[in-house]
């Protein structure tokens, strides 16, 4: 499961940027946001836990990662960070090609750790 996710990861972190480059800054933010929740996914599934619901998945990469010293903090703010911009974005139809460089930025970065913290390249 943990290949799958990291696998997932990094096709919607593909996904998200040939959004972005065509400019497409709804759907770039929507899918860079998935990319986190794969990469993020992988690491909670690394544990031998599941997730619930997106907050979950937040409160585990806290506990599991963050609180254990094996993640930055700066990448818990990224993950919610990003899940505010897909919200913004799915609910409201509130994006911009900032927020959605944003999240490219903390999707491509959550990727790199998890993979770091798992040693995959």
């Amino acid at each position: 499961m943990v290949a799958k996710e990291l696998s997932a990861a990094e096709e919607d972190y593909r996904e998200a940027e040939d959004r972005f480059r065509n400019q497409r800054y709804k759907y770039a933010t929507i899918t860079a946001y998935y990319s986190t929740f794969h990469s993020v996914r992988a690491l909670v599934f690394s544990k031998g836990y599941r997730e619930r619901s997106h907050q979950c998945l937040r409160a585990a990469l806290q506990r599991l990662f963050v609180s254990e010293g094996l993640l930055d903090s700066k990448w818990d703010r990224a993950f919610l960070n990003t899940m505010s911009l897909r919200e913004d974005a799915d609910y409201a139809t509130e994006y911009s090609q900032e927020g959605a460089e944003i999240a490219l930025k903390h999707a491509k970065g959550l990727l790199e750790a998890a993979k770091r913290i798992l040693n995959r390249k």
